[in-house]
């Protein structure tokens, strides 16, 4: 049976993204439908949501969430623009998206995320598309395992990781979460309480493998340029660098463009900045991480839409 998975600061980021009734809404990172269903709970009989995951699992979970207003695609969010266009929709008014894995994802030992399952190790959000993380570890360097480890997993030990992962496939391929897990905990000698040795790795292979922070980094300008003036876009990171591309984004989009430094450029000469800050970072409260834990890394960021030519 499939876990049910649990929106993280679904209350907030919905009410952030300030709903009209007759509104048009993007929802790019479907999941299980939290977010989408909370949003079709406000939206008027003229109001419209487009939600976007590459998950086939999301997809076909979606299929039973049968509404008018709702139309569902199997895509990467890093296509949001082309999505739209596709659809003949030029503008909406809010986006949101929850960065990340999802709980079925975590949880559905088949997709071989999670060291708590011996399964095959795939680690792909959409298993049809790209290279498995056993065919990755296969023949990747040394140095970009550890690199990969070092900087997505900030894992101290990333560069030990690798040497044995190196010598590890020589004599037998990785094609397991359980024979990955085992490696990194017998070359990890010094634990961090109550976590797992393998957790750093395993998050940065999966970060990796699905060009998490690419994607991220190319769908952000894309929300900008479809949001209509006043539009909002909410996003939900659980990760240190998906909050910093996050928040240095909303934050240049916000100042506008920059003049060089000792250049005697006038003002108006310049880009005048896309998006409003709405205010301050938000986090899951102590009840909502008690109830359930992976929110406890959560951090929401809105910013608004400005029309250009005021």
């Amino acid at each position: 049976m499939e876990t049910a998975h649990v929106p993280v600061l679904a209350q907030e980021a919905v009410a952030a993204l300030a709903i009209r009734p007759d509104g048009v809404y993007v929802d790019a990172t479907f999941g299980r439908g939290g977010h989408s269903r909370l949003i079709l709970a406000q939206l008027g009989p003229a109001g419209r949501l487009i939600a976007l995951d590459r998950d086939p699992d999301a997809i076909r979970a979606g299929a039973a969430l049968q509404d008018a207003r709702l139309t569902l695609v199997q895509s990467p969010f890093s296509k949001l623009g082309a999505v739209l266009d596709q659809l003949g929709v030029t503008q909406v008014d809010g986006i949101l998206l929850d960065i990340g894995v999802s709980s079925p994802q975590l949880d559905d030992a088949t997709r071989g995320f999670s060291f708590r399952f011996d399964a095959p190790l795939d680690m792909r959000m959409d298993p049809g598309s790209g290279l498995s993380a056993a065919d990755w570890l296969a023949t990747a360097e040394e140095g970009e395992i550890s690199e990969v480890i070092r900087t997505y997993g900030e894992e101290r030990f990333a560069k030990s990781i690798a040497r044995a992962i190196v010598a590890a496939r020589q004599e037998a391929a990785i094609r397991s979460t359980g024979q990955l897990a085992s490696l990194i905990a017998a070359t990890v000698k010094k634990r961090e309480p109550g976590q797992h040795p393998a957790t750093r790795s395993f998050q940065a292979i999966r970060i990796y493998i699905n060009r998490e922070l690419e994607e991220l980094s190319a769908v952000l300008p894309q929300c900008v340029d479809k949001l209509k003036p006043g539009g909002r876009l909410a996003v939900i990171s659980f990760h240190s660098l998906e909050d910093r591309i996050t928040k240095r984004f909303m934050r240049e989009e916000a100042q506008g463009e920059q003049a060089p430094r000792r250049l005697p450029i006038q003002a108006a000469m310049l880009k005048p900045g896309r998006l409003r800050l709405v205010g301050r970072a938000q986090r899951a409260n102590s009840a909502e991480v008690a109830a359930n834990p992976r929110a406890r890394s959560a951090v929401l960021r809105v910013a608004e839409r400005m029309d250009e030519g005021a």
